[in-house]
């Protein structure tokens, strides 16, 4: 089988040829996609070791002070700027460690960091090691919130299993979704975790009034389905996008279709959900998909789950539509 070749610009990123007719002040112009490249060859210098490391070894190494003994990771220099530049050598770290301090996680990003959303980002400090190393954040519990990680969460290292020489290559669990033996394992790849098991929250008991309230507002959620694919805009949002999504709510359960273009839904459960969404009220969806509600933040503050990090791009692409129709009537 031939190897995938990774590229630098992912064919995500890049602009179709065809344009857009854009009206200002009642006159039509046309807009039309460009682009400038630029490529180019750098050296990673005295990091290389620590890449080359990561790429073929599955190994962090650090660069350990022969005088005061102080281990730096990544090995930003191979001479100790505070023993008068005593000559350090290579030794490997282990991939468990701890946060430094709380990160910031990342939910929108550019066009080249969007499949990877949302992530925290932070600094661990490997057992063995005196110096944070920065890496990316994930949980394998659904959607990444804040309070999963913060200063002092021990954290495993975990492997790309495609790996290039970068520091994304590793990435950080918090150590307490994985299993001894998952601790236990030096160059734990990421096609080793379990990114199904995901538990569901709980939501609130099901009652006659949750059932009425379901009902109205699933109505207003068809309304709202309705216009967004009357608008051209909107749809273009998900154009290529399939996903089957199944929503959980007090009031009942309800399954939202994405199909290249077209979004719909329907009422009722589905076996061959892509991934599961859990509200503690259909509002915070209908509010998200009106654009009077945000689903990154409903997200945020625990009101909407996800099952799947992944999965957050197709979030953001139904938040794109809500706002692409949303300014299609200014």
């Amino acid at each position: 089988m031939a190897k995938k070749v990774q590229k630098v610009i992912p064919n995500a990123a890049v602009p179709p040829a065809e344009g857009r007719t854009v009206t200002i002040e009642g006159e039509n112009y046309l807009e039309l996609n460009d682009a400038m490249h630029t490529f180019y060859r750098r050296s990673m210098g005295e990091l290389s070791p620590f890449f080359l490391a990561l790429r073929d070894d599955k190994k962090i190494i650090g660069a350990k002070c022969s005088k005061c003994g102080i281990v730096r990771v990544p090995p930003m220099a191979w001479f100790c700027p505070d023993c008068d530049f005593a000559p350090a050598k290579a030794v490997e770290v282990s991939d468990r460690g701890k946060m430094l301090f709380t990160p910031p996680i990342t939910y929108f990003a550019n066009s080249m960091f969007q499949e990877q959303v949302p992530f925290g980002r932070g600094r661990v400090v490997p057992d063995g090691a005196d110096t944070g190393l920065s890496v990316n954040l994930y949980t394998t519990t659904g959607i990444l919130v804040p309070g999963i990680f913060k200063k002092g969460t021990e954290v495993k290292l975990v492997f790309r299993n495609n790996r290039y020489g970068k520091i994304t290559d590793i990435f950080g669990l918090p150590a307490s979704e994985l299993s001894e033996k998952q601790l236990a394992k030096k160059g734990l790849l990421e096609s080793e975790i379990d990114w199904e098991a995901a538990v569901e929250p709980k939501m609130p008991a099901a009652t006659k009034k949750a059932a009425a309230h379901f009902e109205k507002a699933f109505k207003n959620l068809k309304k709202v389905v309705d216009d967004l694919n009357k608008c051209e805009r909107a749809k273009k949002d998900i154009e290529g996008w399939k996903r089957t999504i199944l929503v959980k709510t007090p009031g009942g359960k309800f399954v939202i279709a994405i199909d290249n273009g077209d979004l719909s839904v329907k009422k009722g459960a589905t076996t061959k959900q892509d991934f599961t969404m859990v509200a503690n009220n259909l509002d915070t969806v209908l509010k998200g998909l009106a654009y009077e509600g945000s689903l990154t933040e409903a997200i945020m503050k625990a009101d909407l789950w996800i099952s799947k990090n992944i999965e957050f791009m197709t979030v953001f692409k139904l938040e794109r539509m809500a706002r692409s129709l949303a300014r299609s009537r200014k």
